[in-house]
């Protein structure tokens, strides 16, 4: 019977240690290009991409493809508007 426990229970923390694993980003886990568009857009990082080895956090699959159409354009906005705003 224990055995039939712990399976469960076992399964139900791994699950819900998973969300702990999210990745941390750069600009306080703000969406990339939110900072990019002057806006300040927070996000869990879930949605991700690496750039230079550093990761970029996107509020949604959308905002990642349009930041990826321009990285070197978009990462320079999004620098300056996250700097000029702190």
């Amino acid at each position: 019977m224990k055995t039939i426990y712990l399976v469960p229970a076992f399964a139900g923390a791994l699950l819900f240690s998973t969300a702990a694993i999210a990745a941390t980003g750069e600009y306080d886990n703000m969406c990339t290009m939110g900072l990019a568009l002057g806006k300040k857009v927070d996000t869990d990082c879930s949605i991700s991409g690496m750039i230079g080895g550093k990761t970029y956090c996107f509020g949604n699959q959308d905002a990642k493809t349009m930041f990826m159409k321009d990285p070197e354009g978009n990462l320079a906005k999004a620098r300056s508007f996250y700097n000029d705003n702190q």
